[in-house]
């Protein structure tokens, strides 16, 4: 099944510059792990050998995603962003550390979903997305029931979607947006929020949150038959 690609971004790609070490990695001598979104049915055909697959969406610097593949090593781990320093960044990290298990690829997630294999995911992650806080802006968030209804086709039954937010309009239409979408539960209940996962750790964007005391809201979400 090939996924429409979503009209309306839900991002501004960020001009940034790159050091030598991540242009290097990402252009003059590609890292192995930087994989362009056609490449990925090798790593669906390695999820049936029993490996978990993972994709986390926006991965700003890449240290949630390397902390994953680090303390998971039988998993698979897919990070897709288009901020190319943090791509860089993440690169060098999965070459510093020496981690077989975490890829990088350099895409829209609309092209990553339409690349995937029905059901190839385990688990996938969003953590502090855009939040676009102006009404007239809304449109541009990523969650919401378009976005898991594509989600939903390739993600396992029972496979897990986890989001934060610490924009609270956001979490509470997300939350709606999952308990409305036919194919998804809410475990922690309806219009409630989760407590946080202890996998993930806290990035510097999460650090800046909670430093001006904002909430930070949880959702985890499960793919349902």
């Amino acid at each position: 099944m090939t996924l429409p690609r979503r009209s309306i971004r839900s991002y501004v790609i960020r001009q940034g510059r790159l050091t030598s070490a991540q242009a290097r990695v990402l252009e003059h001598q590609p890292s192995p792990f930087l994989l362009q979104p056609q490449t990925l049915t090798a790593l669906c055909e390695a999820r049936a050998l029993n490996r978990p697959l993972c994709l986390e969406i926006g991965i700003g610097n890449g240290d949630n995603l390397v902390h994953q593949a680090q303390s998971t090593p039988a998993g698979l781990f897919i990070g897709c962003d288009v901020h190319r320093p943090g791509l860089g960044h993440a690169l060098l990290s999965v070459e510093h550390l020496g981690l077989k298990n975490a890829y990088i690829v350099e895409a829209d997630v609309f092209e990553v979903f339409a690349a995937l294999q029905r059901q190839s995911l385990d688990r996938v992650s969003m953590f502090f997305p855009d939040p676009w806080p102006k009404k007239r802006h809304h449109k541009r968030r990523l969650l919401n029931q378009a976005f898991l209804h594509d989600m939903a086709d390739r993600i396992a039954t029972h496979g897990r979607f986890f989001f934060c937010t610490d924009d609270e309009d956001y979490a509470a239409a997300a939350a709606t947006a999952i308990e409305q979408t036919k194919g998804w539960l809410n475990l922690a209940g309806a219009s409630a929020y989760a407590p946080r996962p202890f996998q993930r750790i806290r990035t510097r964007f999460e650090q800046r949150a909670r430093a001006a005391g904002k909430p930070i809201y949880e959702l985890v979400a499960a793919r349902t038959a």
